[in-house]
């Protein structure tokens, strides 16, 4: 099965907007370079499929991408169907499905000014395993583990 990258966003602080970039610099055990989410905790990168906004969109609601506070914005998968340690090639990296979904609470930018958050129920977090470069184009690409 692969998928396809959308999207990459980032922001400086949590719970707000993210706003698209033309590529970004994923850091092993960290999560993207200049993110407000970077860490060494297991929540390192979000991922929202353009599904969900496409559904949204049909609605009548339009949003531009990272408008979740998604990091990567994909194509492909029906990610909240994947299981907790599945292993992805994303551009040049290679990420761990560390949690499905996610407690959303109101602090959120997004609850506020839109009434919805759908990442907690359609999105999920990885680990970042090998860091590299991600852009707009890559392939998604689930992998065995025995490949790392």
């Amino acid at each position: 099965m692969i998928g396809k990258v959308i999207s990459i966003n980032i922001s400086e602080k949590t719970s707000v907007i993210k706003e698209p970039v033309q590529e970004a610099l994923f850091i092993a055990d960290y999560g993207i370079e200049g993110d407000g989410h970077a860490g060494l905790g297991h929540r390192q990168i979000s991922l929202l499929g353009i599904e969900s906004y496409n559904r949204l969109e049909e609605k009548g609601k339009k949003f531009d991408f990272g408008a979740f506070a998604e990091n990567i914005t994909t194509e492909g998968f029906v990610l909240n169907k994947l299981t907790v340690g599945t292993v992805f090639k994303i551009g040049e990296t290679i990420q761990e499905i560390t949690e499905i979904g996610k407690k959303g609470h109101d602090k959120f930018e997004i609850i506020k000014l839109f009434g919805a958050y759908v990442l907690p129920v359609e999105g999920i977090f990885t680990k970042v395993i090998k860091g590299g470069i991600v852009k707009p184009g890559d392939t998604i690409e689930i992998i065995e583990k025995e490949v790392i």
